[in-house]
């Protein structure tokens, strides 16, 4: 189920609740509890996406108005423990390796299946308008495919085929594409409306291949399950010789500027640059993250919560419990309780200032697509009041590493002039 404004309202409040009262925190805890909850999240992520495997093989199964309901529900559920991983991405390579297979956009959806007439799409991109749903083989520059038989091992085959980033067959988005349809609605307000009928049986088919589509969107589901799997698997407490094994193994300071780094990355380059600014400045809603389901507040939201979670150690679960554990806020109170508060509000700003577009798309139906629109001045504060509150953010943590003599931080910032 899609995350009420509420519900969300309620866990900033338990969160924002914590005290800055210092736990006996050494790096060594601080590190192994990230680990901790980079497992946890994961591990949500992952049963996250077997329940939307189960609402797919309802709806491929029985294709109704009510089934494509809950699929969609099912998927916008999943991105919220998955959008709290990705500030493990930046600092641990494995994951930045690994994770454009799950999440990669903005994608040429024309890859996969059919789209408008008037579809734009990365020029030169050869790929853009493959349609791997209407075609048992596919022409990408110089490369002949044969594509008959739609199975995981060549969805995954087929990401940046012809060299183009925008050539993406699986993922999140591959999925979301495939449940909505395009959003043709510009920067008015309204998502994608793919009907259920794409996905029906014999002659209540429409836009044809239905048997394609549903193996598709069955073959890229299956996939996000064994790729979650595997990650779940490298952070796992149980599993020996995995990343988490060699993460604990290396020197704790190290461990900890992985921390800082990855929250400083996200919070800067990825989420104020290239998920906002880039959208804002170019009113393009082609580059806004969710851009099939206009679910882009929530994903900036729970982007914005992941790196939360690092600062204070703690991570609500899918099931509603809570992890905490020892924390960087901890460490930096333990030295400096007015540094400590300072840190604190600083994130608890930016949250509520992200938090700002999920109040803009759920109680005035005013979505991120619509706030970035050239003529929405409104809208385009908030977004820029959430851009400024997160280099704030950005600062913050370098103060976090300043405190605790972590070294050449350096937060990546995607070349983005803040």
């Amino acid at each position: 189920m899609k995350r009420s404004t509420l519900a969300i309202a309620s866990s900033i409040w338990v969160l924002s609740s914590f005290s800055t009262t210092a736990m006996a925190a050494t790096p060594d805890e601080v590190v192994n509890h990230y680990a901790n909850l980079a497992h946890a999240v994961y591990s949500d992520a992952q049963q996250s996406a077997v329940k939307l495997d189960s609402a797919i093989e309802a709806l491929i199964k029985s294709p109704s108005q009510a089934n494509l309901d809950a699929a969609k529900a099912a998927w916008v559920a999943a991105r919220v423990p998955y959008q709290q991983s990705e500030v493990f991405r930046f600092g641990n390579a494995i994951v930045d390796d690994w994770e454009g297979q799950l999440n990669a956009w903005p994608l040429d959806e024309g890859l996969i299946d059919y789209v408008a007439t008037d579809y734009q799409y990365e020029l030169g991109n050869g790929g853009a308008v493959a349609n791997i749903v209407s075609n048992t083989s596919i022409q990408v520059g110089s490369e002949k495919l044969d594509v008959t038989t739609i199975t995981p091992e060549l969805l995954a085959s087929l990401n940046e085929i012809g060299g183009s980033e925008a050539n993406v067959a699986t993922g999140y988005h591959a999925i979301e594409f495939l449940l909505w349809g395009q959003d043709l609605n510009g920067t008015q307000s309204g998502a994608g409306e793919r009907p259920y009928t794409d996905f029906a049986f014999g002659e209540e088919c429409t836009n044809n291949n239905c048997d394609r589509r549903r193996e598709y969107l069955k073959a890229a589901s299956d996939l996000l399950i064994e790729d979650l799997t595997w990650m779940e698997k490298q952070w796992s407490a149980n599993e020996s010789g995995n990343y988490r094994e060699a993460l604990l193994k290396e020197d704790t300071t190290n461990g900890l500027r992985k921390m800082l780094f990855g929250m400083g990355s996200l919070s800067l380059g990825e989420l104020a640059g290239e998920r906002m600014k880039v959208a804002l400045e170019a009113n393009s809603t082609e580059d806004e993250h969710d851009c099939f389901s206009d679910n882009t507040h929530n994903s900036h939201y729970y982007n914005e919560q992941g790196i939360y979670n690092v600062l204070t150690g703690s991570y609500q679960r899918i099931d509603g419990s809570e992890l905490t554990g020892p924390s960087l806020l901890d460490m930096v109170k333990k030295n400096n309780d007015k540094a400590a508060a300072q840190i604190k509000a600083d994130f608890d700003s930016a949250r509520t200032a992200v938090y700002q577009l999920v109040e803009s798309a759920e109680k005035d139906n005013v979505h991120f697509d619509q706030l970035i629109a050239s003529d929405n001045a409104d809208g385009n504060k908030l977004v820029n009041n959430a851009i400024s509150a997160l280099v704030q953010q950005t600062r913050s943590i370098e103060t976090v590493a300043a405190e605790l003599g972590i070294s050449n931080l350096n937060p990546d910032s995607a070349d983005h002039q803040f």
